[in-house]
């Protein structure tokens, strides 16, 4: 895998890592992608990827979050319609106008979108879902793939059409919506990371 570290930013520590070890290059090189090809993500590919995302860590090991795959385009172009009107309802001035856009994609055209819900009586579902957020990107760039962590879903399932939703897309009683994942073949390079915020660390030895 090639890093798109830029040469002089390396430490030769770092560097070194980054080349001998693939987890911490998946790491290093994931991003979020917001271009897909039209291609679906192969059935093998998404097992991978729930696979991984179920092996997520979760306090007392509740395993608390349920995931809702959606590939079908009529839904996901539903989905987006709807949510798109109730952005134009919003009182957010930025979320008026991202309803009013024609050009805006609440899912960046991807074809499938990961809902991931928590139980609602779990220890910590948000840390749980997150974790297994976090291992869907992961999975999904070392796959070659692009994932994209989204939570315009979750606006939608919250707003006046969100309890037809929930039930429309099989979302178990008693779980909570958190998080949403687009999944999808690049359709673009990886960008260049942002800089990272210095003075993040501090050691107690």
């Amino acid at each position: 895998m090639s890093p798109d570290l830029d040469k002089e930013d390396e430490s030769p520590n770092l560097r070194e890592v980054f080349y001998m070890n693939e987890t911490i290059s998946t790491l290093l090189s994931r991003r979020s992608i917001r271009n897909y090809t039209a291609e679906q993500v192969s059935d093998e590919n998404l097992k991978a990827i729930l696979e991984a995302a179920v092996y997520a860590p979760s306090a007392v090991n509740q395993q608390s979050w349920h995931f809702t795959v959606i590939q079908n385009k009529e839904v996901l172009d539903n989905m987006a319609a709807d949510l798109k009107d109730s952005f134009k309802k919003s009182n957010n001035p930025r979320f008026q106008q991202l309803g009013t856009n024609e050009n805006f994609s609440p899912f960046h055209r991807a074809p499938t979108v990961i809902v991931i819900s928590g139980d609602e009586k779990a220890v910590a579902p948000e840390a749980d879902c997150a974790a297994a957020a976090q291992n869907i990107l992961l999975a999904a760039e070392s796959l070659g793939l692009g994932a994209c962590w989204v939570n315009m879903t979750i606006f939608l399932l919250n707003s006046e059409k969100g309890a037809l939703w929930k039930k429309n897309l099989g979302i178990p009683e008693g779980y909570k919506p958190l998080y949403s994942i687009t999944l999808g073949n690049k359709g673009t390079a990886n960008p260049k990371a942002a800089p990272r915020k210095e003075n993040s660390i501090n050691y107690i030895k």
